[in-house]
């Protein structure tokens, strides 16, 4: 074999084949431009990745923030304050009443926290709670005894002082009827509607259901009626309405106790206290003869028509005017209705009809129908048929 020169292998010598791949640029590009490009897609993709778990990272981190500073608010809580547990209290209502109070700033991460803790279960009472506090601290306050327990008493519209103090030795057996009375009465609670000598709270309990700790007399639950019964009156502007109407804060409560114990529906409240504001006007002179005042401080028992003929101040049978106090602790829709009543029947209405202008008022009122409801009159014709009408209907 010869041996060839470099000459004769080198590019256009006689055994040279020529391939493509042997062209520097056709070379650089099948081998180095796809090398660049792959390497583009990897570097691509690596950085994706990592943007999105940065992001990832970073939403997680300020959620986590965020969750942490809602758990433990910053700075420190605020005082400790009364938060009260209801009966019947879930963690789900209790949680939107800690946020509407101001004790956490959201409800939903809170029954988070709640479920994530081993839940909660909740004693109705009085518990000291510190606002914006850690919800570990709080919870662990709800999870221990209250402070103080309490029990729900309801004293319904139309009871009087006596049937109150029963209501609250019923429910709270620690506490006696006769305590309650004498703290009504006793004049060691004040009102600023009372005349001056009268010590009987009867009319100034505001009638509503209580939540009466383990803690408290019979004197404190009395106090707090009467608060109660002053903030509605205010609410109902009774000193303002009732001077327009010539009448004290303490005598819109005696029409409202008459008013409570006579009306069956709403919608009569407003016409009785119209009815009793006719029958009051010095022009007339009036018995207001309203029955629910016989009974007051009397016997059930003993029949209507005996209760008639008793001498007593709350015979509005025997005697004109408003009797000496209330007859009972009127609700708001009574208080109301002394203040608003209705008005009289229009001129050229049938009630009115050969009744001269000024007579034209309503005067009369009787049971109508089994729902209770009354029929009212302008003169002793029409109620008299109306008081035949309840007969026929067996109402009387």
């Amino acid at each position: 074999m010869g041996w060839v020169t470099l000459d004769e292998r080198g590019p256009g010598g006689p055994d040279w084949q020529h391939d493509p791949w042997d062209d520097p640029d056709v070379t650089d590009a099948l081998i180095v431009e796809p090398s660049r490009r792959a390497s583009w897609y990897v570097r691509w993709a690596v950085y994706s990745v990592f943007a999105i778990l940065t992001v990832g990272v970073l939403a997680a981190g300020s959620l986590g923030w965020w969750y942490l500073n809602e758990i433990n608010p910053k700075g420190d809580p605020g005082i400790a304050v009364n938060f009260t547990v209801n009966p019947g209290e879930t963690v789900d209502s209790l949680s939107v009443r800690l946020e509407d109070d101001g004790f956490i700033s959201n409800a939903r991460v809170f029954r988070w926290y709640v479920e994530r803790q081993g839940g909660l279960e909740l004693t109705p009472g009085y518990y000291a709670l510190r606002p914006l506090d850690h919800m570990g601290n709080l919870m662990r306050v709800l999870r221990t005894p209250p402070e103080q327990t309490f029990t729900s008493v309801t004293f319904p519209e139309g009871y009087t002082v006596a049937k109150a103090g029963d209501r609250l030795a019923q429910t709270v057996p620690r506490l006696t009827a006769a305590d309650f009375v004498n703290a009504a009465q006793g004049g060691r609670i004040r009102s600023s509607w009372l005349p001056a000598g009268t010590t009987n709270l009867e009319g100034l309990l505001f009638p509503d259901t209580y939540q009466v700790s383990n803690g408290e007399s019979e004197l404190q639950v009395a106090q707090r009626m009467v608060d109660l019964m002053e903030r509605v009156g205010r609410q109902e502007s009774i000193v303002e309405k009732g001077y327009v109407q010539g009448l004290t804060a303490y005598q819109v409560l005696i029409i409202a106790s008459m008013v409570e114990r006579e009306a069956k529906v709403d919608a009569d409240r407003p016409l009785i206290a119209r009815v009793i504001l006719n029958r009051l006007a010095a022009q007339r002179n009036m018995l207001l003869q309203i029955d629910a005042t016989l009974f007051y401080g009397q016997n059930p028992d003993v029949p209507f028509s005996v209760l008639k003929t008793i001498d007593s101040p709350y015979n509005t049978y025997l005697y004109t005017g408003l009797p000496p106090t209330p007859i009972a602790n009127p609700g708001r829709a009574s208080i109301a209705a002394v203040l608003n009543p209705a008005a009289n029947p229009p001129e050229g209405g049938a009630e009115c009809v050969n009744v001269a202008k000024v007579d034209c008022a309503w005067l009369y009122y009787v049971i109508a129908d089994t729902d209770g409801r009354h029929a009212f009159a302008v003169t002793l014709a029409q109620h008299e048929a109306n008081v035949e009408k309840a007969r026929v209907a067996g109402l009387l």
